[in-house]
């Protein structure tokens, strides 16, 4: 029952991560210079953490940068990029709703490098899934007559590149704990996307108190924090399984849309985010069934 809990508790905090990012678009930084502050202000929160507290999660074996670059550059850093820009050509519950066809790629590259089975559980698991995203972000009855292919494709890509977390992190989640393999994460993607963006170059700003709120939540809370305890979670169990239970993030937003902003809650919504906690409950169920 661990597992599933450390899951649940990290993608709660991912739901959280509007909150920061809307306060940092305020202040005037872009979606690049966001994602460049997350990982590249996460990375020196957690390397001068390790080197006083824990040293011996700084050591790695060379051999195994490739999978953390995986989880860096392929996988966080192109996520969030192809997640904002479909957010900036589209809508917001557009990119949600592609973003989270996310857990049907980690279940099918699962079956493939790992040979986890493709069980009736996990599909129906899958279609709730799928259906709760759409109808939880308002896609439906509302629809979107005006999207492009290629705003289609980039957001299929976000989801393709979120799975890929799961995937590169599963293949040294049993040798590293999950703060090294967060720490080496955000590393490798602070080094490819800083020097793209211009985070340097607003160096005043950062100073100010909105930012500093703003990016202690996003770097702590909604990053750090977040990261080690999923990691932790998939690490015990099947990652196809630790994606569909990540998919109580949209759900968190939802609420907190609700509590903060005052967004109302459709039938619609409702409904959709019935079908999500649905198939978070029937995957913890199966696993309990089956480690019983």
């Amino acid at each position: 029952m661990k597992a599933p809990l450390l899951v649940l508790a990290g993608a709660s905090l991912w739901g959280m991560i509007g909150l920061f990012v809307q306060g940092l678009y305020k202040e005037g930084f872009t979606p690049i210079d966001v994602v460049a502050l997350r990982v590249y202000g996460s990375a020196l929160v957690l390397f001068p953490f390790l080197a006083i507290c824990k040293p011996n999660l700084l050591k790695i074996q060379l051999r195994d940068l490739f999978f953390f670059a995986g989880c860096g550059i392929v996988s966080i850093v192109f996520f969030n990029l192809c997640f904002f820009t479909v957010i900036e050509r589209s809508s917001n519950s557009l990119a949600v709703v592609l973003l989270y066809t996310g857990p049907v790629f980690v279940v099918l590259l699962s079956r493939v490098f790992f040979k986890e089975p493709l069980t009736g559980g996990k599909s129906v698991a899958l279609f709730l899934t799928v259906i709760g995203c759409i109808l939880a972000v308002g896609l439906i009855p509302a629809g979107d007559s005006h999207m492009s292919a290629l705003t289609v494709l980039i957001g299929l890509l976000s989801g393709f590149f979120y799975a890929l977390y799961s995937i590169f992190g599963k293949f040294i989640a049993g040798r590293y704990h999950s703060v090294t393999i967060t720490a080496y994460s955000m590393l490798t993607a602070s080094l490819f996307i800083v020097p793209m963006s211009g985070l340097f170059q607003k160096t005043s700003q950062l100073a100010h108190v909105g930012v500093l709120l703003n990016s202690a939540g996003l770097v702590l809370l909604s990053t750090i924090f977040a990261y080690i305890l999923y990691t932790a979670g998939l690490s015990k169990m099947e990652s196809g399984r630790a994606a569909i239970l990540a998919t109580t993030e949209p759900v968190v937003a939802i609420f907190i849309g609700m509590l903060v902003f005052g967004d109302a809650l459709t039938v619609w919504q409702t409904a959709g985010v019935v079908c999500i906690l649905s198939a978070v409950l029937f995957t913890i169920e199966r696993r309990l069934t089956r480690t019983a």
